[in-house]
């Protein structure tokens, strides 16, 4: 990215899927009870995204639109991508 370039940092969360970072609020593990219940709800809203291609759901992203992003990759791997993306960003101005 170049000095004032305003294109959003995209962030593979899997199998070619990428999100904006910028619209991430929350990366978090799928097992808790209130984490079920938010996907069940953005279920019946019509607001949940399936990223997995059919394998097991590892983490779950919240975005600032309340869509839930579900992805089989670990939680950590997802954080430490966008960690990556923004240490690239530092580096380039």
């Amino acid at each position: 990215m170049k000095k004032g370039d305003t294109s959003p940092v995209l962030v593979n969360i899997g199998f070619g899927n990428v999100v904006a970072s910028s619209k991430v609020v929350a990366i978090v593990t799928p097992g808790s009870a209130p984490i079920k219940r938010m996907r069940e709800e953005a279920k019946k809203d019509r607001k949940l995204v399936d990223a997995t291609q059919g394998r097991r759901t590892r983490s779950i992203i919240v975005t600032d639109s309340n869509h839930i992003i579900l992805s089989a990759l670990q939680a950590e791997t997802i954080t430490q991508r966008f960690l990556e993306g923004k240490s690239d960003l530092a580096e380039e101005v």
